[in-house]
């Protein structure tokens, strides 16, 4: 009899803490999911007014002059003095630069946008750029846009490519690539042509 009676309380008090653990894991399950919830978690597309990803192209020309009237890139950064340079490439210099982007060659044509941001002079052995610059559109349906540029620009190649790593205004969500040629360059400007394709949601 006696053994029948702790028999039960043994399994009274085992049953006890089994719900006791299950419990306790659930609330801590419960409290963790919720922190994570408040950290970030899943949406959908069209919660944001997202509707079906586009492809577009846009076309223009920049115009970076460093010297003379106008001047929109300054050097900030001298890299000689910190480098020795003995390059013909002036590698280590950092400019920045408040380019206008026309609709055509002509730097007094029509004006779409301004690239703003910088480009550093990367490579000691041609004439190749780091550029992390912003494209600000100010023309049409594009007025108050933004695309954001990082990557290589080997300058003196016929064509490169350049990503388009993000942007904003109508191009949220924005990735793909910008295609470069050199119309013309001296030390005093450049003129750049610029066709860029990126898809976005808007």
């Amino acid at each position: 009899m006696v053994a029948s009676v702790l028999k039960t309380q043994s399994f009274i008090i085992f049953l006890i803490l089994f719900f006791i653990t299950i419990i306790t894991s659930f609330s801590r399950l419960t409290v963790a999911y919720g922190y994570s919830e408040l950290f970030g978690k899943y949406i959908s597309p069209s919660s944001l007014g997202l509707k079906r990803e586009k492809l577009s192209h846009l076309h223009f020309y920049l115009h970076d002059v460093l010297s003379g009237k106008n001047i929109t890139g300054i050097r900030v950064v001298d890299g000689k003095p910190s480098t020795n340079r003995s390059s013909q490439f002036m590698f280590g210099d950092v400019y920045v630069i408040d380019d206008p982007l026309t609709i055509e060659p002509d730097i007094n044509s029509k004006t779409v946008g301004k690239a703003q941001g910088t480009y550093t002079v990367a490579s000691q052995g041609e004439l190749s750029l780091l550029m992390v610059t912003n494209f600000a559109f100010t023309e049409g349906k594009y007025n108050g846009s933004t695309l954001s540029v990082l990557g290589r620009n080997e300058v003196l190649s016929t064509v490169r490519e350049i990503p388009i790593v993000g942007g904003s205004g109508v191009f949220r969500f924005a990735r793909g690539y910008a295609q470069v040629r050199t119309q013309s360059i001296n030390q005093a400007r450049a003129i750049v042509e610029y066709n860029v394709f990126v898809f976005h949601y808007r």
